[in-house]
């Protein structure tokens, strides 16, 4: 299998492109737990870490990886540099081409920028978010979960219930995609104004909480309420969403009755998407997530190559 430049979306990866980054991500996760901690993998690389937008699991999680593997990380400081005195982002391209960085990973409010970025660097480009458009690390970390869960081809035929704002989420685009993509199937529940009509025909669309459990979910994937991206309000209050959408202690009990599994992205807003005693289910897969981020960011970097 080739390794590529540069990961942008889940799209354009094939099954094979993604069976070997989540095989790769278990020797990796398997490595950190134990007490060597670090591999010669991307020695005398670097990593450039480019955030338009605030993060702490994304990023963190990239510096982690990146280091684990031996290379040195740069962490670029958007609200004190030259970009706040109008400097383009190419112009910042420039300037950080400039440095021989071999990597960089980055994120922005705006669909197309790393895109962009890729078309006119050298280095490997990796996408951590781009408006609305795609999170393919986010896609494959909870892949990656959900093999661990049902190994090799278990997953195939498995449901995975998203829930909450569809419209505004970049990691429901790419969650969603790969999964189908592994043979899962998805559905989806939200405000009708936060569920697009442009959803892939395969995705089934649930009205209430009460169908979409008679579906027998799997998992039920809760998305955070992205206040930051909304323009105006698609829902009464916070109240109301915990009530109507959100995995309430009454409707939780039902989920723990049946097995189901709980995803979430984070961060989490509790009291909104999830109540407390969610966090402390035992088949909670949130901080297991977490976890999985950083072996698969490992594998991700390690699988790409440098013009």
């Amino acid at each position: 299998m080739l390794p590529r430049k540069d990961l942008l979306d889940i799209e354009s990866l094939d099954r094979e492109d993604i069976e070997f980054i989540l095989t790769t991500a278990e020797p990796f996760k398997d490595l950190f737990k134990k007490s060597v901690k670090k591999v010669p993998t991307l020695q005398g690389k670097t990593v450039l870490t480019l955030f338009y937008e605030p993060s702490t699991r994304t990023k963190s999680s990239f510096e982690v990886a990146a280091k684990r593997l031996s290379a040195d990380v740069t962490n670029f400081e958007v609200t004190t540099s030259s970009v706040v005195k109008g400097e383009s982002i190419l112009d910042t391209i420039d300037t950080l081409g400039a440095m021989r960085v071999d990597y960089v990973v980055v994120r922005h409010k705006m669909a197309g920028v790393p895109n962009m970025i890729a078309n006119h660097f050298g280095a490997c480009v990796v996408n951590a978010g781009d408006g609305y458009h795609a999170h393919p690390t986010q896609a494959l970390l909870d892949a990656f979960t959900l093999r661990e869960v049902w190994p090799g081809d278990e997953l195939a035929g498995k449901r995975i219930l998203i829930v909450g704002d569809l419209l505004h989420s970049r990691v429901a685009r790419s969650t969603a995609r790969i999964l189908v993509k592994l043979g899962a199937k998805v559905g989806v529940l939200g405000p009708g104004s936060l569920v697009p009509d442009s959803r892939p025909p395969e995705m089934e669309k649930f009205r209430s909480y009460e169908e979409a459990l008679r579906w027998n979910p799997d998992v039920i994937y809760l998305l955070r309420v992205q206040k930051e991206r909304q323009g105006q309000q698609f829902f009464p209050s916070d109240n109301e969403y915990h009530s109507v959408y959100g995995l309430t202690t009454d409707r939780f009990r039902q989920v723990e009755a049946e097995g189901i599994y709980v995803m979430h992205p984070g961060p989490v807003n509790r009291g909104i998407e999830l109540s407390d005693p969610v966090m402390a289910y035992d088949r909670c897969l949130i901080n297991t997530q977490v976890e999985n981020g950083i072996a698969t960011r490992m594998a991700v970097l390690y699988w790409l190559k440098p013009e």
